[in-house]
């Protein structure tokens, strides 16, 4: 469990990890991009998970304030949301999707439980 927390106490780090996040979810989800080699169904709603897991947890990593967990929950929720209207909105190869912002706020909600395990100690809340 130290080991654990010794590699994710570097803020700046963290900071820097979760702006890239952002920035990468926001590319990769209004860029065109071919399909898949390989269709597996319901895939593309375990990556939405994934990836709104990491940018929810580096998020709560970089400023590790009690105070600051609800803000941060409701703004990855809120990035999720506005993805998916961008999406159906500035681009033709793409669409918005009620499925894809549940997967989002899915995502949020299982790194907040693992930053809370990890991060909290079990008498706080």
């Amino acid at each position: 469990m130290k080991l654990i927390k010794s590699l994710f106490n570097h803020k700046k780090i963290n900071l820097a990890i979760a702006i890239l996040t952002t920035i990468s979810i926001a590319i990769l989800c209004l860029i065109k991009l071919d399909s898949p080699p390989v269709n597996v169904k319901h895939l593309d709603k375990l990556e939405h998970i994934t990836a709104y897991f990491f940018l929810t947890f580096f998020w709560l990593l970089a400023f590790r304030k009690k105070s600051a967990t609800l803000l941060i929950l409701l703004l990855c929720a809120f990035y999720g949301i506005i993805i998916e209207a961008l999406q159906a909105t500035l681009t033709t190869y793409r669409s918005g999707d009620y499925y894809d912002i549940i997967a989002n706020v899915i995502g949020v909600f299982l790194a907040f439980t693992v930053f809370r395990v990890f991060f909290y100690k079990k008498d706080t809340f």
